[in-house]
């Protein structure tokens, strides 16, 4: 099956055309929020020598990270799921992280984090082996102290964007790559207009009070 993989959580945004497990071709850039999508999976596309039509599915990361790029690529989904209906997976772009560093050579219990802004981060931990790797604790919000805490301890953590800092936390960044090669081992599909970016504090609003009525002067 021919995986278009799109992963936008970090500023290190990439676009990856596999064939099953067997990566075609990825591009990767790092211009955030002036990431032109369409041109870079275009580019993406031509590297791989693949029409659009020839792609059977898309699989994209929705996190946890930067909420404007993963929506970014859920709104690229969407539309072309609309399109053509094709078959859409979502991913983990944590879990995505650690299977590039475990098949980088990476061992053992590692937590990977992402900054998660208002002084808390998001926290997962897996286990890599040579067979693979295993979640041992899923993705949660943790305060600064936590996390501060986590480093202090010497225990491995890995993230993106954490090394300027956090000098002992090693900086690596999910990629598309990854993406595709963990939607080539599953057969789920999700609808993408359901798809939602991984953001787990609990949405608090302020309901408006009514409109006053002012008499006339």
């Amino acid at each position: 099956m021919k995986i278009l993989a799109v992963e936008f959580s970090s500023d290190h945004r990439s676009v990856a055309v596999l064939d099953g497990d067997n990566l075609l071709a990825e591009k990767t850039i790092t211009e955030g929020r002036n990431t032109a999508a369409i041109q870079l999976i275009e580019a993406t596309l031509t590297g791989a020598k693949t029409d659009r039509s020839d792609i059977e599915c898309i699989a994209v990361g929705i996190g946890p990270g930067s909420y404007t790029g993963i929506r970014a690529a859920i709104a690229l989904m969407q539309g072309w799921q609309l399109a053509t209906g094709i078959k859409v997976q979502a991913m983990d772009s944590l879990e995505a992280l650690a299977l590039g560093r475990q098949r980088s050579g990476d061992r053992g219990e590692i937590t990977f984090a992402v900054d998660a802004a208002r002084g808390e981060f998001y926290l997962a931990k897996f286990e890599l082996e040579n067979e693979g790797i295993r979640n041992i604790e899923p993705t949660r919000l943790a305060k600064r102290d936590e996390f501060e805490a986590l480093l202090e301890s010497g225990q491995p953590v890995i993230g993106p964007s954490l090394a300027e800092k956090y000098p002992v936390a090693s900086e690596h960044f999910p990629s598309a790559e990854f993406v595709g090669r963990l939607a080539s081992q599953r057969t789920e599909f999700v609808e993408a207009s359901e798809l939602e970016p991984v953001y787990l504090r609990q949405v608090d609003f302020v309901k408006a009070p009514p409109l006053r009525e002012i008499p006339p002067a």
